[in-house]
């Protein structure tokens, strides 16, 4: 597994290690599932170039139900 060294202010790290305890977690590893969390959660290659390219029929709204009446709170 790969090691990482950057530097952040030390409020920053305080925060962090604020952090870390309540997740009951190292500091180490609270950091490394924040960047995997990160790095993880991305859109697949291509995906926004998908839109506008529908080639299926037209898409319609189906047609709405009527509102259903309730009785009101007194």
């Amino acid at each position: 597994m790969a090691q990482l060294h950057f530097y952040i202010p030390d409020a920053v790290a305080e925060k962090i290690k604020n952090k870390a305890e309540k997740a009951h977690l190292s500091v180490s590893k609270y950091m490394a599932e924040l960047a995997m969390r990160e790095v993880e959660n991305e859109w697949p290659e291509g995906y926004f170039e998908l839109f506008g390219q529908w080639q299926g029929g037209t898409l319609e709204r189906p047609e709405q139900l009527p509102l259903e009446q309730r009785e009101a709170f007194n």
